[in-house]
């Protein structure tokens, strides 16, 4: 039950925290510097519509009453301006002003467009621009927990194909929306004016175009989610791929690979095909129903004509509305249909923008770094994934896949009811776990794997927090100050976190060793290097710290990568240090010569050192044992091995025989 609360609590909390409730409020959001643009490209966009119903008008005004015998009216501000230059008479003898006054409306609607694409561009590009730019600023904000339940490429595919996804409905259909609406409204209105049975006939198909409009636009939705969450796992799985391409082929696994992408490819195209075959359907039966509407306004129109109830140039007139009718209607229904797609994309962007980003205190304090580092009653359990907006589809799927296994669920009750409270324990990643860093010392971690040396580290730079809300408890001070009231960004600037595994970037070496420090002195550069036993090394490639570095650091070897980040840390000089079993790709000699360089110049320092081999922290001030998440051991080195506990075993055992 109170696991229960728990887990209402948060969804609560997370639900509370959300800043877009609704796609609108996300998309004027983004609009915002764009606004102005598109708001200019509607303007236009009336303007062209305004010219394109003038020139029919006046080809039927030409056609009935200059030409013909018909005496018919001009709209009243257009009659005035004929009448002002001499009248119907005059025009019919100077006939080349008709085809002036054409030409002029006709280059005005060309002016109108042209501005119009010039001000939808502008809006859109400044729209694209802002939605990557907030996206990439608030992703790096979020917390490391959030990107583990993450993959990568789905993250990348949102980020580029949902936002030109967004851009497109945008720029291309939602801002012609108003002109579309303006143009239906106008053309019924000058239709009802010429002939109302005329115009009845044309408006009678007008509600079947928009009601299969509606009618796919769901399957569309659906088919679209597929689709995009089928390219998001295949983006994940390319940069999964290429990141790891010689783990493959160290295994290889090329065609393993290669079989895999393929399948997964093949269902994301057939998946696609099959969205183009909903689309084509769509399409096709506006095409029929759009040419079956046309074909009665000529069929009937040419009736009227015979009979005398409609004049030549009035059905001129009403055929050109009718086509300024037609498309508009259409338009729309693509409006619905693209409508489909952006609010697939959309929710996926929204996605990202409710992600709580990491938090700060009320009032973030700036502690003494050099100070005692204190662990009080640590116990820290991995919480649960935050469950992520899901979609009617993904809830009926979720529920299918619930209903197949609650059989197995309750046939696993009784087994699970007989689970022994220490079989439970084995879930905690660290359990009550207490003690202390003298401020300028140094400590050695050993444990086994999944014993929690790392998770350690992940909580005192607050890239895990104690979440008492998870299950977790226990707090972690510097100087006598929690470190849930010290300012994110001065914490992380203080401590130096060098990882078994580092990440190095696209770049020289001596910009990745610099990377903290954007001055590139070169003096600190090679001071730091030497420090790491990496100088050696530099000093035999035939570029020296101008070697580039590929991706991930892959032209270095594995002990490269970790002097390297070591040299990293060293330039920025932190009061704490911290080696996650940073050393395990040297060798013993290299690992001494490191250590005995970092002792020299880290005096004052506090070091944190979690290794694996005890050759690498046997001089540390103390040394801590972990197993299972627990502290079992704790001393020094002679009085650990005195002790004939797990460290003794462990030491006897890396003895040479």
């Amino acid at each position: 039950m109170e696991k229960e609360i728990i887990k209402e609590n948060r969804k609560k909390k997370v639900n509370d925290n959300k800043r877009f409730k609704s796609n609108p409020r996300l998309i004027m959001f983004f609009l915002n510097g764009s606004k102005r643009f598109f708001i200019a490209s509607i303007i236009c966009s009336l303007l062209v519509t305004t010219f394109e119903l003038i020139n029919p008008r006046i080809i039927a005004y030409t056609v009935d009453t200059v030409i013909g015998e018909e005496n018919k009216a001009l709209p009243g501000f257009l009659q005035s301006i004929v009448d002002g230059i001499g009248g119907g008479e005059y025009i019919k003898s100077h006939l080349y002003i008709i085809a002036l006054v054409i030409i002029c409306v006709a280059a005005l609607a060309v002016i109108s467009r042209f501005m119009f694409r010039m001000f939808n561009a502008h809006g859109q590009e400044k729209l694209v621009r802002n939605m990557r730019d907030t996206l990439y600023r608030h992703i790096i904000r979020l917390p490391v927990k959030w990107h583990n339940e993450n993959q990568t490429g789905d993250i990348i595919q949102r980020c580029t194909s949902d936002v030109d996804t967004v851009r497109r409905f945008l720029a291309e259909q939602l801002t012609n929306l108003v002109r579309v609406v303006i143009l239906i409204v106008m053309s019924i209105i000058f239709m009802l004016n010429i002939n109302v049975k005329l115009a009845m006939i044309a408006i009678a198909l007008v509600p079947v175009i928009i009601l299969y409009s509606l009618f796919f636009h769901r399957s569309i939705g659906k088919s679209f989610q597929k689709v995009d969450d089928m390219e998001g796992r295949l983006s994940a799985m390319v940069q999964e791929n290429l990141t790891g391409v010689r783990v493959v082929r160290a295994f290889g696994k090329e065609s393993y690979e290669r079989e895999r992408f393929g399948k997964a490819n093949s269902k994301y195209c057939n998946m696609w095909v099959r969205l183009m075959q909903l689309l084509s359907i769509f399409w096709a039966t506006g095409d029929l129903v759009s040419g079956s509407q046309v074909m009665l306004v000529v069929a009937f129109g040419a009736a009227f004509c015979v009979r005398g109830t409609l004049t030549t140039g009035e059905l001129i007139a009403f055929i050109s509305y009718n086509a300024l009718l037609t498309w508009p209607v259409r338009s729309l229904g693509r409006v619905i249909s693209e409508m489909s797609k952006a609010g697939i994309s959309i929710d996926r962007i929204r996605y990202i923008m409710n992600s709580v980003e990491e938090d700060n205190a009320t009032d973030p304090r700036e502690a003494d770094m050099k100070g005692d580092i204190t662990f009080e009653n640590v116990t820290f359990v991995y919480p649960e994934k935050e469950e992520k907006e899901e979609t009617p589809e993904e809830k009926d799927k979720k529920k299918a896949s619930e209903d197949k296994m609650k059989a197995a669920r309750e046939a696993s009750d009784k087994k699970d009811a007989e689970e022994t409270p220490e079989n439970k324990e084995l879930i905690k990643v660290l359990d009550d776990v207490s003690f202390e860093i003298k401020a300028g010392t140094t400590i050695g971690i050993l444990g086994g794997t999944g014993s929690g040396k790392s998770t350690l580290i992940q909580l005192l730079d607050r890239l895990l927090e104690i979440d008492e809300e998870s299950g977790c408890s226990g707090r972690i001070t510097i100087g006598g100050v929690d470190i849930r009231d010290i300012d994110r960004k001065y914490l992380r600037t203080n401590i130096g976190i060098v990882l078994q595994e580092p990440y190095l970037f696209s770049g020289t070496l001596a910009e990745n060793i610099s990377i903290t420090d954007e001055s590139l002195d070169m003096d600190k550069v090679k001071s730091a290097s030497r420090v790491a036993a990496l100088e050696e090394t530099v000093e035999k490639f035939s570029k020296g710290y101008e070697t580039y570095v590929g991706e991930r650091g892959v032209t270095l070897s594995g002990g490269q990568k970790q002097r390297t980040a070591i040299a990293q840390m060293l330039l920025r000089q932190p009061p704490i240090m911290v080696f996650d079993d940073s050393l395990s790709a040297v060798d013993a000699e290299t690992d001494a010569k490191i250590r005995t360089a970092l002792r020299e110049r880290s005096k004052g320092t506090t070091t944190i050192l979690i290794a694996h081999r005890i050759s690498t922290i046997m001089h540390a001030d103390m040394i801590i044992v972990l197993d299972r998440g627990r502290v079992v051991e704790r001393g020094t080195h002679d009085e650990l091995v005195a002790k004939g506990g797990l460290y003794e075993k462990i030491f006897r055992l890396q003895q040479p025989a």
